[in-house]
């Protein structure tokens, strides 16, 4: 499979799930500016088996479409200051994996890992 292949095959796969909102906060103030951009995503609960080292009860797993982060408003890297909103929820990003969904130099989607 071609990278350009495997990036269609994550995007027409999760677009089906629905969205998620990436929201960086920038500057001071009340309310707090900041950046968002909706992204094609799949959000998992973790099962039983998978509560180990610094997965808690509670935590879900987000597959995230990486060309929709790359041409939004917020700048990549992603960080785990940054939040993820959830149905309305937001949700800090506890750890990010940018490797397991690559093929060979081209990032096909983020897996990452959110509490709240």
């Amino acid at each position: 499979m071609t990278p350009s292949a495997a990036r269609q095959s994550y995007k027409r796969t999760l677009r089906r799930f629905g969205t998620v909102t990436i929201r960086r906060y920038y500057g001071s103030g009340t309310p707090r500016p900041s950046y968002e951009k909706a992204c094609a995503a799949r959000v998992m609960t973790y099962k039983a088996n998978e509560i180990v080292g610094p997965i808690v009860q509670g935590d879900k797993r987000v597959i995230l479409l990486a060309e929709d982060l790359e041409s939004g408003a917020v700048a990549l890297p992603l960080l785990t200051t940054d939040k993820a909103v959830i149905r309305g929820k937001e949700h800090a990003i506890v750890a990010i994996d940018a490797e397991t969904r690559r093929l060979g130099d081209v990032l096909c989607a983020y897996e990452i890992q959110v509490r709240g």
